[in-house]
């Protein structure tokens, strides 16, 4: 193994998880922000309140791009197992 081929598989596996949490980051960061919005608005500063809108967001995204990101995970790891024999070299 050489460290050019450990640093592209480490920057393939990098590339691949930011893709992968990338949706559910966003919407969290958008229900975020909404709530914060709607907090400075209405003047209500309830720290409890965040959560909800944060949570429900993630899972909602989560279940949108469920098969997207197994889609991807897949192709990334059936690339690992196929070339299994050449990283062993």
């Amino acid at each position: 193994m050489t460290s050019e081929f450990v640093i592209s598989f480490a920057q393939e596996a990098f590339k691949i998880t930011m893709m992968v949490s990338a949706p559910m980051l966003i919407m969290g960061l958008i229900a975020g922000v909404a709530v914060s919005i709607f907090q400075a608005v209405t003047s209500i500063n309830e720290m409890t309140l965040t959560f909800i809108p944060k949570i429900v967001a993630v899972f909602v995204s989560l279940l949108i791009f469920f098969p997207w990101m197994l889609k991807i995970m897949i192709n990334f790891t059936e690339k690992v197992i196929i070339n299994l024999p050449l990283y062993a070299k």
